[in-house]
């Protein structure tokens, strides 16, 4: 195996420490500069092949400007000023969210005065100067990252909240239909194919997704099986469907076979979990 050098922005991060952790084994070199030096100094630091895991997810809402400089502002000024041998942007599948199509060079649609699109519209800016700044002696690629379950339970994604909710109190609320799906992702599956596309990846642009849509209602049975939380589900609770992924770009150039993304839950559980209950009812509230 060829080993490279690697900058990991964003290493504190939930993607970003599993990333540097499976680079460093795999016998890379990995740098991973403090988030908190001056753009001048950040930009200075990069080395090889950077992957910038920068970003904000669940607290997007509640601090825009944060926001916008984690997902644009100091990725400009790494692709203005920083050396690299390539630069791969993680952005992310919720791009396709009220789309009616989810590969790659689909249409995108944008409402700019929905709260939640200050998200989406961040990332494809963030995007678009990716695409500006590529060169093919520089390489600047794109990552639309979908749902990604693994590592811990530190994660303030939809699974791992559920998750949380019914080892602290035995139940599950959910605000949403049990119809309602999207795509989940190992995290395993994550750091082996961005080791992939950040080395050697020959597209601009691609969808990390297991392309296979997971329905809150298998979500929440599954979490119900190891825990026995018995499922509430909010009277008239919204339906929310995001297009499938298409992740063909991945299966032809890397031969990508994605692991079931429900099938390492057990494994995030405490070493002495709360003993299932078969079969745990699901009820209105």
């Amino acid at each position: 195996m060829n080993t490279h050098v690697f900058t990991v922005l964003g290493a504190q991060g939930f993607v970003g420490q599993a990333l540097s952790q499976w680079l460093r084994a795999r016998g890379h070199e990995v740098h991973s500069p403090a988030r908190q030096l001056p753009p001048a100094e950040l930009s200075a630091s990069l080395r090889g092949h950077v992957v910038y895991c920068i970003g904000l997810t669940a607290d997007f809402r509640s601090r825009p400007w944060d926001t916008v400089d984690a997902h644009v502002g100091v990725l400009r000024q790494l692709l203005a000023e920083g050396r690299f041998a390539s630069l791969t942007y993680l952005s992310s599948t919720r791009v396709y969210l009220g789309g009616n199509a989810g590969h790659e060079d689909a249409p995108l649609t944008v409402r700019p005065e929905a709260p939640d699109q200050l998200y989406n519209l961040s990332k494809l800016m963030g995007e678009s100067l990716c695409h500006a700044a590529h060169r093919p002696e520089k390489p600047v690629r794109v990552v639309r990252l979908s749902n990604v379950v693994g590592g811990d339970l530190t994660s303030d994604n939809f699974i791992y909240a559920l998750l949380r909710e019914a080892l602290a109190t035995g139940a599950i609320q959910l605000n949403s239909s049990l119809d309602s799906a999207k795509d989940y992702i190992a995290l395993a599956d994550v750091t082996r194919m961005l080791e992939c596309i950040a080395s050697h990846g020959r597209a601009r642009c691609y969808n990390l997704a297991s392309g296979q849509q997971t329905r809150h209602g298998e979500i929440v049975q599954a979490i119900a099986a190891l825990t026995g939380a018995r499922i509430s589900v909010t009277p008239d609770a919204p339906r929310m469907d995001f297009p499938a992924i298409d992740i063909r770009r991945l299966r032809e150039e890397f031969g990508f076979a994605p692991q079931p993304p429900l099938d390492g839950l057990a494994a995030l559980l405490p070493a002495t979990p709360t003993p299932a209950t078969p079969g745990a009812a699901i009820s209105p509230l």
